[in-house]
């Protein structure tokens, strides 16, 4: 019991002396404390003042420049007004000037506008002088010439009337002289290069073909016992062989060269083979067949290669080789398409148009004349549904359609074509016409040229290339001559066809008739 009373009087104890350490500690502390608080404070006091002395001086500085920056400021806006009012009086004084001197233009324009208002007057007085004395002049002019002002009017316009148709004749005539000079003098040159290079041959055809025997015996063998053997020719083939006196020659007569030429090919196999006799016969005519369709190829090709145009449908080129045997006024076909497709040629080289297209349309431009005897239709209208329906190109077909002048020409090429046929066909020695067109072709020459006024005879000469008119000297003058001829030209070329040109000459008779009494 007392060692717990003594344990709790030391607790106690020890308790009581660290609550007297404890509160001499925090008097101590509080001591220190409030040392180190006085000290801060004067150096606060002292920053606080050190702070305002320099704000102070700052502040100064500031205001110091400040006020600098608004003198300057003051200084150049003073400056600036000073150089706007200087720039305002400058203006203003120009203003003046220019006022004075609008001023002194109006005045000026009033005088003028006085000045013009009097002229005007002036000269409407003198118009009306001068309209009194013309009225005067007129009455004057009427009274003395017995004619009223239309009537003077009228002879002076058909005096101006005849005077401008006399130049208008003149003026026509060497314009026309002076183009066709030109014209003719280009156009001759380049055909005659082109005629000059090509060089094609030509073949005049007939409806007969001879054929050469050996000897007289042979046409015995040919007619066969009791007519069997030209029988069976002339049925197999569709030609009429003609054995007459003829000394060793048998002649072949039918309207197609094809035909013919198969039977010509036949007739001379059989010569060869000797052995004539119907079934001979038939084998022959076959290989005859075979043989002439392998040449119409072959000269379709040829003729291709010879003017150098490919790409070619092959039917179209084997009726090109068909038209190897047909023939146009003696001329034949095929050697006249070639010779239009080189002139084709030639010409468009001259002029610098595209040459294989020429020579392409003027190779094809008859090609409807290979089947025209197979087909209803005009061989222009034949050929040009044959090449649309092989694809020839639109050009192509139009230059055929507008070689005989059927449709209007849509190209050069086409224009080209036209020549160059005309050319071939006009040649001479390349056509023959009968009696018949050439009388048809003056007749209807000189139809024409008598419908026309004034004309009082007509001489179509040269076999239609040229026409001379006698004129009634008292209904036409010299420069109504000119136009007559040119009106005339014109005619012709409108209701006529015809190869080359045909000349008109008008002739105009003056006499001088005096009786001795």
């Amino acid at each position: 019991m007392t060692d717990y009373i003594i344990i709790i009087i030391f607790v106690v104890a020890f308790f009581l002396v660290g609550a007297i350490a404890f509160g001499l500690g925090i008097s101590y502390r509080k001591k220190i404390s409030e040392a180190q608080i006085g000290t801060a404070e004067k150096r606060s006091r002292d920053i606080i003042d050190e702070a305002l002395k320099n704000a102070e001086a700052k502040k100064r500085e500031i205001l110091l420049e400040a006020k600098e920056e608004t003198i300057k400021s003051k200084n150049d806006l003073e400056k600036e007004v000073k150089e706007r009012r200087n720039e305002l009086q400058r203006l203003e004084r120009r203003l003046l000037q220019k006022e004075e001197a609008l001023d002194r233009k109006t005045e000026l324009f009033e005088k003028k506008e006085g000045q013009l208002s009097k002229k005007e007057e002036a000269i409407e007085n003198l118009r009306l002088e001068v309209e009194t004395l013309q009225k005067k002049h007129i009455q004057e002019l009427e009274r003395i010439s017995g004619l009223t002002s239309d009537q003077a009017k009228d002879y002076l316009l058909k005096t101006v009337e005849d005077e401008v148709k006399h130049e208008t004749a003149i003026l026509v005539k060497e314009l026309e002289n002076k183009a066709k000079e030109e014209a003719d003098k280009k156009a001759k040159e380049i055909l005659s290069i082109a005629v000059q290079k090509c060089a094609a041959d030509h073949v005049a055809e007939t409806t007969v073909t001879v054929v050469q025997l050996p000897n007289d015996e042979m046409k015995g063998r040919i007619i066969g016992r009791e007519g069997r053997n030209i029988r069976t020719l002339e049925t197999l083939t569709g030609i009429d062989l003609i054995i007459d006196d003829t000394p060793e020659a048998v002649i072949l007569s039918g309207f197609d060269p094809i035909r013919r030429e198969v039977a010509k090919i036949a007739l001379e196999k059989l010569i060869v083979d000797g052995r004539i006799h119907p079934a001979r016969i038939e084998e022959m005519v076959e290989k005859a067949q075979k043989e002439v369709e392998t040449m119409i190829r072959e000269e379709g090709e040829m003729a291709t290669f010879d003017v150098g145009v490919h790409g070619i449908h092959p039917e179209l080129v084997r009726l090109l080789g068909k038209m190897r045997f047909r023939t146009s006024y003696g001329q034949n076909a095929l050697k006249h398409s070639i010779e239009v497709a080189h002139l084709c040629g030639l010409i468009a080289a001259e002029i610098g148009v595209d040459i294989r297209l020429a020579k392409r349309a003027g190779l094809l431009h008859d090609i409807g004349k290979s089947v025209d005897h197979e087909i209803e239709g005009s061989h222009i209208q034949i050929g040009s549904d044959l090449c649309k329906k092989y694809k020839e190109t639109g050009l192509v077909i139009n230059a055929l359609e507008a070689h005989h002048g059927d449709v209007e020409p849509e190209s050069i090429i086409a224009v080209i074509v036209q020549a160059a046929d005309t050319i071939s066909a006009a040649r001479p020695g390349a056509r023959r016409e009968t009696l018949e067109t050439y009388i048809k072709r003056l007749q209807k020459l000189e139809e024409i040229a008598d419908k026309f006024k004034g004309v009082e005879k007509s001489f179509a000469i040269q076999a239609g290339r040229e026409v001379r008119i006698m004129v009634v000297p008292d209904q036409i003058d010299d420069a109504e001559m000119i136009l007559l001829a040119r009106e005339l030209s014109k005619q012709i070329e409108a209701e006529l066809e015809y190869p080359g040109q045909i000349k008109v000459s008008v002739i105009r008779e003056v006499r001088a008739v005096e009786y001795a009494k």
